[in-house]
């Protein structure tokens, strides 16, 4: 009813830039915009190449699964403009943490449980999390997919001398050396434990098995 068949859609990609204030979307292509009317927009523009169309199996309340078949293109392109401008702003601990929070909020409306307080908790920690994303988010719509392309934020920790792994001030790699030593730690232990002794038995000296380079490539990223 709202979207168009995504293998029918325009063969030609449409862009929408989102401007985000503490987390909410406040305007479209660079205009202020209320909230209510930028659904309705979204669901114009967006529906028009398929973007939106939900078909899952879901858990009810009551113990039963059930199948939903839903529209939402306005929403796919809000969420996806928002997890892009949270990406750029969010540390790593907060982010996880709000996909969590996310969960648990959802379930409490989901089963009717707005007015406790709980939901008021968690809504006064989602304020918190939100106060700095602010930005502007460019999405992609083609054929079904909403794909966040361009993004800027003010509070943006990105910083692209750092992540070059370039000798500097903030980061110097010789430091992953005992961040992963300590991270493995566990690993290691099991390991000669499964070996069935923790020392050489030619040496008589502790003995350390070796990290898979695949291993030790992923904890120095």
């Amino acid at each position: 009813m709202l979207t168009a068949d995504p293998s029918k859609a325009p063969d030609k990609a449409e862009e929408v830039t989102l401007g985000f204030a503490k987390g909410r979307p406040v305007a479209l292509n660079g205009k202020k915009i209320e909230g209510w009317e930028l659904i309705l927009k979204l669901n114009e523009i967006a529906g028009r190449h398929g973007v939106g169309r939900v078909d899952l199996v879901e858990n009810r309340r009551v113990g039963m699964k059930s199948r939903g078949l839903y529209e939402t293109p306005g929403g796919t392109v809000i969420v996806e403009a928002m997890r892009a401008v949270e990406e750029l702003v969010l540390d790593r601990e907060t982010r996880h943490y709000r996909e969590h929070l996310g969960l648990t909020f959802a379930e409490l409306v989901y089963d009717g449980r707005w007015f406790t307080p709980l939901r008021e908790a968690l809504w006064v920690c989602a304020e918190k999390m939100a106060e700095k994303v602010d930005g502007e988010i460019m999405v992609r719509l083609f054929k079904g997919t909403a794909t966040a392309i361009k993004r800027k934020s003010p509070h943006s920790l990105y910083a692209e001398k750092v992540v070059t792994f370039e000798q500097g001030e903030l980061y110097d790699q010789q430091d992953a050396g005992g961040f992963i030593k300590l991270l493995s730690l566990p690993e290691r232990i099991r390991a000669l434990k499964q070996a069935g002794r923790e020392t050489d038995p030619h040496t008589k000296e502790k003995r350390e098995p070796k990290l898979p380079p695949c291993t030790r490539a992923h904890l120095t990223i």
